[in-house]
């Protein structure tokens, strides 16, 4: 039986009004218009914000071109845009129970594991500011007597950038600071269903120092505002986080006008465990991989990928394991798994787990909602004897959903590793490091984890193969991505060519 946190009804809750940022100024929009977020896990209203239309995303790229083109954003040294995002990093962490709960109460995240977030991305805006510092070219006297090359790094200059609702602060904090400290300017849409604590940011940066124009944010409707801020020609590069269907839109869109485009996307991640693992410490890992953030987590570890031999043993075990975890009220600081984002979202989820049992596979454990009388809930849900060919076993649930299925030999584990159209990142569990070595060359994906799970940091470089994305964020070259490259070519002394004496 699944531990229940029961939500407390939330009394006379305060609905928190937001605006959009442009050019420096808090606005209400073209057309004035509104969206209203209701708490997934108390079923209330919560926030409501200005609806931006495309009038409001032209006006945000403008304000972004003109910082970019004619303010003192690009101009800076390195050292005083990295004082900035230092101080940003401070005034996040001086306010990160106000971020935290508007992450946890909008996206129904527990409140302990947002807090933990929060200071997460502090520490990635301060490896931002001293990757600033660090961004530099090359040179080459090599040429010849006549010739000196330098190539320089220039910012790529106005960013649209674009966050899911499953990590709102996290995510925009793994783009945003490297696209400042790189010298650009940006237009950032969250969301439109988790936009209160990226607008809470938006204070902190003008607070910060920021200048006017450079980091403009407005909250709408993919319909309403992406194609312009994914299409306009005055928009240099793309940053996306989210489902890959929504991404080959993103990438059409920006093809238009051929602009640098960075994905994050979906993600079928195995973890892959051998006899001679550590069960122990993988029964953590897999209850922690699946059920983490409820699920909506492109790294969830959503297939386990069992040897036959410990197959049985070990889906008994994260059974056993999974009714110990705590479900309910994202506000309770014992909660582990909270709320479901949207009645609409956890509809598809149940329907995977109905077409896999439909299909021949087991529901071990759970398979359905948790009515607590308002909000949306669902229990943690193993499923055993699933099948490669599975839409359960191929396609991202996003949602509380295990999929456990088994192999005998290594080349069939990688096999069935492979066997998806995603490749974010995957698991091993071996004390054979000859093993974990083999599957970690072999698997493809972005991340390989050997004996662990969803470890991270912010040094490290995160993103995919095949359909999981393209580019990398986090990782020292960060703060690249959002750069241009530009040989200058000079000669020194008479020039000899066609028509002159040589």
């Amino acid at each position: 039986m699944t531990v229940l946190v029961k939500p407390q009804k939330l009394v006379d809750a305060k609905v928190r009004e937001f605006s959009m940022l442009i050019d420096g100024k808090w606005v209400e929009g073209v057309e004035a218009g509104t969206i209203e977020r209701v708490a997934p896990s108390h079923g209330v209203a919560v926030s409501r914000y200005k609806a931006a239309t495309k009038d409001d995303a032209v006006k945000a790229i403008a304000a972004a071109r003109k910082a970019f083109d004619d303010g003192p954003w690009p101009r800076m040294t390195a050292s005083e845009r990295s004082g900035i995002l230092l101080k940003a990093a401070d005034m996040i962490a001086a306010r990160a129970d106000e971020l935290a709960y508007l992450d946890a109460i909008e996206a129904g995240k527990p409140i302990t594991q947002v807090k933990a977030e929060i200071a997460g991305a502090a520490d990635i805006w301060r490896y931002a500011a001293a990757l600033a510092r660090d961004l530099h070219g090359e040179s080459y006297n090599t040429l010849g007597d006549g010739t000196l090359g330098v190539v320089l790094r220039e910012a790529v200059g106005v960013v649209s950038i674009i966050t899911p609702w499953n990590f709102p602060f996290l995510i925009v904090s793994q783009k945003l600071p490297f696209a400042l400290a790189a010298g650009c300017t940006a237009v950032v849409k969250p969301s439109e269903l988790t936009s209160g604590s990226t607008l809470v940011l938006g204070e902190i940066l003008m607070e910060a120092g920021v200048p006017a124009g450079v980091v403009n944010i407005i909250v709408g409707t993919g319909a309403a505002v992406g194609p312009t801020m994914t299409g306009h020609p005055d928009v240099d590069m793309v940053s996306f986080t989210g489902s890959t269907g929504v991404g080959r839109l993103t990438m059409e869109n920006a093809s238009k006008t051929l602009k640098k485009v960075s994905l994050e996307l979906g993600g079928k991640n195995p973890q892959i465990v051998f006899p001679d693992a550590d069960l122990d410490a993988f029964i953590d890992a897999a209850v922690f991989g699946a059920y983490f953030n409820a699920g909506e987590c492109c790294n969830a570890g959503s297939r386990l990928i069992l040897h036959r031999d410990i197959a049985e043993e070990v889906t008994a075990r994260v059974a056993a394991l999974s009714q110990k975890v705590k479900v309910g009220d994202p506000l309770d600081p014992s909660t582990q798994v909270g709320a479901i984002i949207t009645p609409q979202h956890l509809e598809k989820v149940q329907s995977y787990v109905s077409a896999a049992a439909g299909s021949g596979a087991n529901i071990a454990l759970g398979g359905s909602h948790i009515d607590f009388g308002f909000g949306q809930y669902m229990a943690p849900t193993i499923l055993s004897g699933v099948k490669p060919d599975m839409a359960v076993a191929r396609e991202e649930v996003f949602g509380p959903v295990l999929s456990v299925l088994t192999f005998e030999t290594v080349d069939e584990a990688i096999r069935i590793a492979n066997a998806v159209e995603y490749g974010l990142s995957a698991g091993v569990w071996s004390r054979d490091f000859d093993t974990c070595l083999t599957i970690g060359r072999k698997v493809r994906a972005g991340t390989i984890w050997m004996n662990t799970f969803m470890d991270g940091a912010a040094e490290l470089p995160f993103g995919g193969y095949r359909q999981s994305g393209l580019g990398r964020e986090l990782g020292r070259h960060a703060v690249e991505d959002y750069t241009e490259t530009k040989t200058l070519n000079m000669h020194i002394g008479a020039r000899t060519g066609w028509w002159m004496p040589r």
